[in-house]
């Protein structure tokens, strides 16, 4: 018969205390190795417009008129960026500091950048008014703009892309809940669709945005979020003038244009929603953008006297509808957009 294997002591001397293995001591640059790769930049997720919300399947909350914004928080470091993936950290010092304050784990935020008027509402004209868009400083000036956060993108080590919007929220909120510096939570609407759109528009405000529940966090305008607006707000491309016949230096409308394919298509002019004291800085440099070729940059056909300019100015424009012919209906002016905030210039169907 086989004798059994001997078998072997678990410890050489049955007497001595059990030890573990020295482990090596931590290092203090690396306070936090990530699970997942942190994104160094995430294309944004963005909003399909709806003329009404749908009844169900979306969490309601107002869409803030400002800057769209992610906030990188790492160890040592905080990036703002825009659409466009420029880094405006110098531009939002508010923000950075108390991004600053919500490390150490590292974060990626989604939300806008907005500035208050006196009774509340965002206002776009004021925060491009706070970071120099008259284009005396540009990419100078410093605003004290707040960040309305509405998505998590990225948490302590962890990549939320693929995890569903309920889900990220319920973390947002942990992360956020109390929160009344220059980071704050955009809070969720539990009420019906329509009254919180209706509501919205009697208040003034931009409208409201919609977000799938079981959505995982997708670029581009993919229908898992959508949005409702009280007044219609686009960006379009400056691409000429019509003189002031009352004062110098001034302009009495700004010819826009839109996109046509590969070409430019002429959409109407605006004349209202300037500021007295910015049409001359604007008209300023409208003059440095001089359009030196024979032919206008858009077909048009109208009988005014019109300065051609360069399309590189972009203005964001409110209006209420279109004309039967394509061109925008009771437009006002609300600002020009940087071009390193990437906004999307609109695209006429063809």
């Amino acid at each position: 018969m086989t004798k059994p294997p001997k078998s072997k002591p678990l410890l050489r001397d049955a007497e001595a205390p059990i030890r573990s293995r020295p482990r090596k001591k931590r290092n203090p640059s690396q306070p936090a190795l990530p699970f997942d790769p942190m994104p160094d930049r995430t294309e944004p997720a963005l909003a399909v417009l709806k003329q009404r919300p749908p009844a169900r399947g979306f969490c309601w909350e107002i869409k803030w008129d400002g800057y769209r914004v992610h906030v990188h928080i790492e160890p040592g470091r905080v990036r703002v960026l825009t659409r466009g993936g420029h880094d405006w950290s110098h531009r939002f010092p508010a923000i950075v500091k108390a991004a600053t304050d919500l490390g150490p784990a590292t974060i990626i935020l989604d939300g806008e950048a907005v500035m208050f008027d006196e009774a509340g509402r965002s206002d776009f004209g004021l925060l491009q008014a706070s970071l120099g868009a008259s284009g005396k400083a540009p990419g100078k000036l410093v605003s004290p703009a707040v960040m309305m956060a509405f998505d998590l993108i990225y948490f302590d080590g962890h990549d939320l892309r693929g995890v569903e919007y309920s889900s990220r929220r319920h973390l947002l909120e942990d992360l956020l809940e109390g929160k009344e510096g220059a980071i704050r939570l955009s809070e969720i609407i539990d009420a019906d669709p329509v009254t919180i759109l209706d509501h919205a528009c009697e208040l003034g405000l931009e409208g409201i945005v919609g977000k799938q529940v079981d959505s995982v966090y997708r670029s581009g305008r993919t229908g898992d979020w959508i949005k409702c607006k009280c007044v219609q707000s686009e960006a379009f491309l400056v691409v000429g003038y019509e003189p002031s016949t009352g004062t110098s230096g001034g302009f009495a409308s700004l010819l826009l244009a839109a996109y046509y394919g590969d070409a430019l298509k002429y959409v109407g002019s605006v004349g209202t929603g300037f500021k007295q004291t910015k049409t001359s800085d604007l008209r300023a440099m409208m003059d440095k953008l001089a359009w030196t070729r024979k032919r206008p940059p858009v077909e048009y056909n109208g009988a005014r006297k019109v300065v051609w300019v360069l399309p590189t100015l972009i203005a964001e424009i409110e209006y209420r509808a279109w004309t039967s012919d394509g061109k925008l209906r009771h437009p006002a002016f609300k600002g020009l957009r940087e071009v390193q905030d990437n906004a999307a210039v609109y695209r006429v169907d063809e």
